[in-house]
């Protein structure tokens, strides 16, 4: 069974995972409005990691290196370092594998010459990133990257699982990440996706979409039945389904994101289910298509939530953090309210948590969908006593 071993999470709400799931449960949310941000004439709102927070919190790590980093990959090795706490893992073991999610990495590199010239020219390929994360931790072997739109972290945990099950690695450490720049909020700027207040996902009166900076890690490793303990959470299945409806609009029927729910689902009784954590961007299109999706698998009257009203859409570590605050939530028994949700704007009647809420069920299930038609969906199981 692919167990979760240890996580962690580096977003504008803190730099653990204590952090972060204690200001959820308060109502926190990490998003706050920027004016003139990367030159950019619109205003925008976004959930952004305090840079000198950051830098501080990375020199307590002491860990000597002559490489020059990036912020996103000093986030993701101060978020691997915490979650390798208390778990006796070697990361520079041979049976480790490390697996970087992210949409764009160190795009902002190709904004100017100035700031290029302070890195390595290829810190702005995906995969110099990831082998110098994993070099970082002393492990050789070759890490693999996932870049599949806004599903990439639920790629990720996938393609981690199946590593795991065919028994190429003992351990698999998944890590996604993501930072703001120009070039990622001008794409949504010109897509007219962004809102310029809190999104309110679900809600009538959403007017769009908030991006958000985060390094969120699961550690994952195989382990038999007779070595489960009550309280282990298990990913027990994850499922892709494309349904390449348009370059960057979801499909009108939720085909893809339904198939992914009808996949995942295959001999699971829905009772036991203890909410559903929808993808939830706030804009017309996915609220509305996930509406639709969760419809179709009978899911519609389960508690369904969305976190992007407290860490915004952190693209390719939103599959890895989310997961992280829904299975804590799993293992307090509780659906976490939808931040910015008031009422309800779909056409489906979605039971939208509104306060953070007791539920019964020892499963719950992440969604995730992104450009191209892309869609997943994650299936976790709380060991019961």
């Amino acid at each position: 069974m692919t167990t979760l071993l240890g996580d962690n999470i580096v977003s504008a709400l803190g730099f653990t995972t204590d952090d972060n799931y204690r200001n959820v449960k308060k109502g926190v949310s990490g998003l706050t409005p920027f004016t003139d941000r990367f030159g950019l004439p619109e205003p925008f709102v976004a959930a952004a990691i305090d840079d000198e927070a950051l830098e501080q919190a990375y020199a307590m790590l002491q860990i000597p290196s002559s490489k020059v980093y990036t912020k996103l990959e000093k986030a993701a090795i101060l978020s691997i370092s915490q979650a390798l706490r208390n778990t006796g893992i070697d990361p520079a073991d041979e049976r480790v594998l490390f697996i970087l999610s992210t949409t764009k990495g160190n795009v902002f590199l190709l904004d100017s010459a100035d700031q290029v010239s302070a890195y390595e020219p290829e810190q702005v390929y995906l995969w110099r990133s990831a082998e110098l994360i994993a070099r970082h931790f002393g492990n050789a072997n070759t890490p693999w990257v996932i870049s599949n739109a806004c599903i990439s972290g639920a790629a990720a945990l996938i393609a981690a699982q199946r590593a795991l099950q065919a028994k190429q690695y003992d351990y698999v450490i998944v890590t996604g990440t993501d930072m703001l720049s120009r070039f990622i909020v001008s794409g949504f700027q010109s897509f007219k996706a962004l809102s310029h207040e809190r999104c309110k996902p679900f809600d009538v009166n959403r007017t769009g979409l908030n991006v958000g900076e985060a390094a969120a890690t699961i550690i994952l490793t195989e382990k038999e039945d007779a070595d489960m303990q009550p309280g282990d959470v298990v990913l027990t299945k994850g499922a892709v389904r494309n349904d390449a409806n348009h370059i960057s609009g979801p499909s009108r029927t939720g085909e893809g994101a339904y198939l992914a729910l009808k996949n995942i689902l295959e001999g699971t009784n829905n009772n036991e289910l203890a909410f559903v954590n929808a993808h939830g961007t706030a804009t017309p299109y996915n609220d509305e298509m996930e509406a639709i999706a969760i419809t179709r698998a009978s899911l519609h009257y389960r508690p369904i939530n969305s976190l992007k009203g407290y860490f915004g859409h952190t693209l390719g570590a939103a599959g890895v953090l989310e997961s992280i605050i829904s299975t804590h939530a799993l293992r307090d028994g509780i659906a976490l309210k939808t931040c910015g949700f008031e009422s309800l704007g779909v056409s489906n009647p979605l039971p939208v948590v509104t306060q953070t809420q007791p539920v019964e069920g020892h499963r719950c299930i992440n969604m995730l969908s992104g450009f191209g038609g892309c869609n997943a969906a994650l299936l976790y199981t709380l060991v019961k006593p």
